[in-house]
C-alpha cells in the first residue's frame, strides 16, 4: 500500500461503507509513475467467515498496476441491526449500523 499515492491516509468517512468502487477525491495521483487517472480494482474476494461477509480487493493504478490500496468491506448482522465496516488507505474507515426492524428502537423517543 502506498501512502503517496493518497492525500490523507484512512480518511474518516462516517458512515459511508464501500463495497465497491473507489474514493477519487482522496487519489492524488500515482507515485510510480506521476499519473493521475482512474483506478483499477483487481482481486477481488468475497466469502462468509463465522457469520461475517467479508469483501476485499486492490486499488491499482491504471497505468502502471502499482498496488495504490488494499480494501476491506465487511457486513454482518448483529441482533436486530445489520453492521458495515469499510477500512481501505484511499477509500478510509467508516462503520455504520442499520436496524431490521419497521422502526429503529435507537431513534424512538421516550414517552416519559
Amino acid at each position: 500500500m502506498c501512502g503517496g499515492c493518497v492525500g490523507t491516509e484512512y480518511p474518516e468517512r462516517g458512515t459511508t461503507c464501500l463495497e465497491g468502487g473507489s474514493f477519487l477525491l482522496n487519489f492524488v495521483g500515482c507515485a510510480q509513475c506521476g499519473r493521475r487517472d482512474f483506478v483499477l480494482l483487481s482481486n477481488r474476494a468475497a466469502g462468509l467467515h463465522g457469520g461475517e461477509e467479508i469483501v476485499t480487493y486492490d486499488h491499482l493504478c491504471k497505468n502502471c498496476h502499482h498496488l495504490i490500496a488494499r480494501h476491506e468491506y465487511t457486513f454482518s448482522v448483529v441482533d436486530d441491526y445489520q453492521e458495515y465496516t469499510m477500512l481501505c488507505l484511499l477509500c478510509g474507515r467508516a462503520e455504520d449500523s442499520v436496524s431490521i426492524l419497521p422502526d429503529d428502537p435507537r431513534q424512538m423517543t421516550p414517552l416519559f
